[in-house]
């Protein structure tokens, strides 16, 4: 009984055993490198890799699209249980934007992992202090406030859009920039480009705290620890999102593998390493495994979909 549970054991977790005997786990993120997805990857196959959970993993970068031309490529990559996605909000919305042939219901949902709220950034020289400023310039000249961020129809456009209708703006005579990675956004901002810029936190951190920019808001339903930005809320825009990142694998992997993978990142979640860069991150933890992040994903599609109506981006 007890050689068959260790046989049962051993196939269960096929992915792990063939990465760590010269096999290659491979985590794609499909943007730019510096951006929010490519940050996420990297984390996950930092602490993959020291915890001994996975040996070796490989990060690679599919740009373009809103992950769209990535979401692709995993489509067609179909059974292999060695490769990885890191995907999230902005692919939901980008899915339908760039009128994708592929749709997350043709993925194998692995597990959400963290959140993080958004914040619009100025340049410290700029005249815009508050979003007061910001907003009333906005309404003078819609078209003459360029404000950058992640990829059309992604979770900062979502929000850009959410900000302009509670502005008193129509979103569809507004300024948005798209670009398809976080490390783009932040120099068109740095390089006055732009009149603002939108992203996570965790994105814009080092330029915050280093004075070169100045955070006017964050989208988040109150105020973060270790994060001195004012919500929207509590500046009178009635608007609180949250961005969030997960990982999918394949359609058609072997049930096998999937029980694996999701293995092996509930072990990663459960580590102190996982925490603490979470914490270093100011990522917030919506850990979510298996079928029901499947669920999510569902109702998440339909929520965007809802959105992007509301705010005119797709019909």
């Amino acid at each position: 009984m007890k050689n068959m549970l260790s046989l049962a054991l051993l196939s269960l977790f096929t992915p792990l055993a063939a990465a760590q005997s010269g096999g290659n786990l491979r985590i794609m993120a499909p943007a730019s490198p510096g951006g929010g997805w490519d940050q996420t990857s990297r984390a996950v196959q930092t602490v993959l890799q020291d915890q001994n959970i996975i040996k070796p993993v490989q990060v690679f970068n599919v740009p373009g699209a809103g992950g769209t031309i990535g979401l692709a490529q995993l489509y067609n990559s179909k059974g292999d249980g060695n490769l990885l996605m890191t995907m999230g909000l902005v692919m939901v919305g980008a899915i339908q934007t760039n009128g994708s042939k592929v749709d997350l219901s043709r993925v194998t949902p692995i597990a959400r992992l963290t959140g993080e709220y958004e914040v619009l950034v100025v340049p410290t020289s700029s005249p815009y202090k508050t979003m007061k400023d910001l907003t009333a310039a906005w309404k003078a000249n819609p078209g003459g406030v360029a404000i950058a961020g992640g990829s059309a129809g992604g979770t900062d456009h979502m929000l850009v859009g959410l900000l302009a209708q509670e502005a008193g703006v129509d979103p569809k005579k507004m300024n948005y920039v798209p670009f398809s990675g976080g490390g783009e956004t932040l120099a068109a901002v740095l390089g006055n480009q732009v009149a603002a810029g939108v992203a996570g936190y965790g994105e814009f951190e080092a330029q915050i705290k280093a004075g070169k920019l100045r955070a006017l808001g964050i989208s988040a339903p109150k105020r973060q620890a270790g994060i001195p930005v004012p919500t929207f809320k509590e500046q009178g825009l009635n608007v609180e999102l949250a961005n969030w990142r997960g990982i999918v694998a394949p359609p058609g992997i072997s049930a096998q593998d999937k029980a694996a993978l999701v293995a092996a990142l509930d072990k990663m979640h459960a580590t102190k390493q996982w925490k603490d860069l979470l914490a270093t991150r100011n990522w917030t933890d919506l850990y979510l495994s298996g079928s029901k992040f499947d669920v999510f994903l569902k109702l998440e599609a339909n929520r965007a979909k809802n959105i992007l109506k509301d705010i005119g981006l797709v019909k």
